[in-house]
């Protein structure tokens, strides 16, 4: 039998169970979520299900008059779902690679752009970067999500995470900074000479500024990609 018949195609790409985890990754791209109550996902990242599931787009009062102030800021860029029933669902989001992360009473800052699902048992709230959305001429915001249970993030290629020590600032391109440890606090940092090297259009003349607190570390992931955030981008 050759090796690319259809049967030899459809076994090698066939759903394969490698836990009872409630989160699973069916390869790099692709996230199963094996749904026994409800979880938060992406609005859109729905690729397929099976079972008795609902979806429901989260209302803008769902988080508080404070989130439908945000969301009116934010616009669809951090559109969430909820995912209600019992079933299996599969999520996506443009190819990108999919990181799974168990938080244990942790909490971690994500790149709005960049949650692709989370447990209920995971707190969340979004946070406005004004100052780098009113230089920038743009909106960033991130996702201060922190508790116990697991969440999926995603990125273009392999990420790299740089450690943030006290004494040493790291400073991102806004763009290509996916996620960040729960006790930084990015500043907002414009490198003029900079901007004018790479002409005056360039994103490169404005970053995001790490510094450890005081007898702490912590961590900044980055990506190998600038991605565009906004309103448009789904």
């Amino acid at each position: 039998m050759s090796k690319y018949s259809l049967s030899e195609f459809v076994s090698k790409t066939a759903e394969r169970d490698a836990s009872s985890e409630v989160f699973e990754l069916e390869n790099a791209y692709l996230l199963e979520v094996k749904l026994a109550g409800r979880v938060w996902a992406k609005a859109g990242a729905m690729i397929a299900y099976q079972g008795q599931v609902k979806f429901t787009r989260e209302g803008v009062l769902d988080r508080g008059l404070g989130g439908l102030l945000k969301k009116a800021v934010t616009g669809e860029g951090m559109s969430l779902m909820k995912v209600d029933g019992r079933g299996r669902v599969y999520l996506a989001d443009r190819g990108k690679k999919i990181q799974i992360l168990h938080l244990d009473n942790d909490v971690i800052c994500v790149n709005g752009n960049d949650v692709l699902a989370l447990e209920e048992t995971l707190e969340y709230d979004i946070k406005l970067m004004r100052s780098f959305g009113a230089a920038a001429g743009g909106g960033l915001f991130n996702v201060r999500v922190s508790g116990t249970g697991h969440i999926a993030i995603t990125t273009h290629y392999e990420p790299l995470t740089l450690a943030v020590k006290p004494g040493s600032t790291v400073f991102t391109d806004p763009n290509a900074t996916v996620a960040w440890s729960g006790n930084l606090t990015p500043g907002f940092h414009t490198d003029i000479s900079l901007g004018t090297f790479l002409g005056r259009g360039s994103g490169e003349s404005f970053q995001l500024k790490f510094d450890a607190p005081a007898g702490e570390s912590g961590w900044v992931v980055m990506q190998p990609y600038e991605e565009t955030y906004g309103p448009t981008q789904g």
